[in-house]
């Protein structure tokens, strides 16, 4: 009985493995099967022990050929066998992976840092600044004429003293008395309901 591999029709004997190597640089797709078939779990070996059987080991594996295929041109059969350049590909997929693993880890400590931090620093800070424009305003509102007026003339229109007086024709000095008056009198009354509210 004999145990003679009976070959693919159409294919023949299987070269050696210069040849391959050479069918491989002239682009010859059969030699790309050949050369999986051969040196696949040499390629996968050297990606587990980089990162443990899994999904990343597959896909160096893979990545490995693709890019070999791809970059065929820069094989010289001449200069080396293909399986030491196969092995030179996978290195640099290995690591290419180490980095994007590396990049990857960083985003996801970042995004947690950031997620971490946000109950403490965002959230109070944008409860106080609603709290003290909710207080301000409802001040505003207690304000009489032309108090109230002359304020929202100052701080929503952005407008001088001088431009105030124009505005409503009050003297200058007024207008400036008025002013000064009416912050004091909010800033006292922000500082005594901005603590009762943050207490």
């Amino acid at each position: 009985m004999t145990t003679d591999v009976v070959p693919r029709p159409g294919s023949g004997p299987e070269p050696d493995d210069a040849e391959v190597g050479r069918r491989f640089a002239a682009g010859d797709e059969q030699a790309l099967a050949w050369a999986y078939e051969r040196w696949a779990g040499q390629v996968h070996g050297m990606a587990v022990r980089a990162f443990g059987p899994g999904p990343d080991a597959e896909d160096v594996t893979q990545q490995t050929f693709v890019s070999a295929w791809a970059g065929r041109e820069s094989f010289r059969p001449d200069q080396g066998p293909l399986p030491a350049w196969l092995v030179g590909v996978c290195r640099h997929k290995i690591a290419d992976t180490w980095v994007r693993r590396d990049r990857q880890r960083r985003a996801a400590e970042a995004v947690a840092a950031e997620a971490r931090a946000a109950p403490e620093t965002r959230g109070p800070q944008i409860d106080a600044a609603v709290a003290d424009r909710v207080l301000l305003l409802g001040e505003l509102e207690q304000l009489g004429q032309p108090q109230r007026g002359i304020i929202e003339l100052a701080f929503f229109e952005d407008l001088t003293h001088a431009q105030i007086a124009d505005r409503t024709g009050l003297p200058l000095g007024t207008v400036k008395s008025h002013i000064r008056r009416t912050l004091e009198r909010l800033r006292n009354r922000l500082e005594v309901d901005g603590a009762a509210l943050h207490a």
